[in-house]
This record gives C-alpha cells, structure tokens and sequence, in this order.
C-alpha cells in the first residue's frame, strides 16, 4: 500500500528551526516567518547542530531542508536574486558542516 502522509517526530527543539525525523529522512525547517525566515546567528548554529546530528544518524539517508511561511512571490527581480543568494549560502553551509 502506498503511504502518503509521514509521522514525523521531534527530534530536537530549537528557537529558529524546526527539527523532524521520519522513515529514514530528517526535516529541517527555518521557523521565522515573521522575518521571511531570514538566518541570524543563532540560526546557523542550531542548523549547525541539527545537520550534525542527522549526519551522524546512521538511519536517515536525505535531509530535507524548508522554510515556514508562505512562498515569496519568486516573480520580483529581489526576491529571485535573495533565493540564489539563499541557494549560495546553503551550499557553503553544507559544505562546511559535511566537511567538518
């Protein structure tokens, strides 16, 4: 049978993420849509700790990373430019954290 919906667990609590695992994959999500989930400091640092331990979690294969909110309206010449400086700087965060 197929199954649609996941039962995703709490796998730590944070101020600026959220951090869900499930069926072998991790989720986290940028909790601060009242700024339009923008990083600050204490983001990267819980990001930071929940990559680690979905990296050191021999059960999860794929780490899905999201943001709370509605979607930006990707139509707007700033906000396009903001999602690939976005794109950018998740790149480099990973790098950093899967290299460590």
């Amino acid at each position: 049978a197929l199954k649609t919906m996941t039962d995703w667990q709490i796998a730590a609590e944070f101020e600026d993420i959220l951090y869900h695992k499930a069926d072998g994959m991790a989720k986290i999500t940028i909790n601060r849509p009242q700024v339009r989930n923008a990083f600050r400091p204490k983001t990267i640092t819980e990001m930071i700790t929940a990559f680690a331990d979905a990296r050191e979690d021999v059960e999860i294969g794929v780490v899905l990373l999201t943001g709370a909110g509605p979607a930006p309206m990707v139509n707007m010449p700033f906000v396009q430019g903001a999602i690939r400086r976005c794109v950018a700087m998740v790149a480099i965060f990973l790098s950093l954290v899967y290299h460590a």
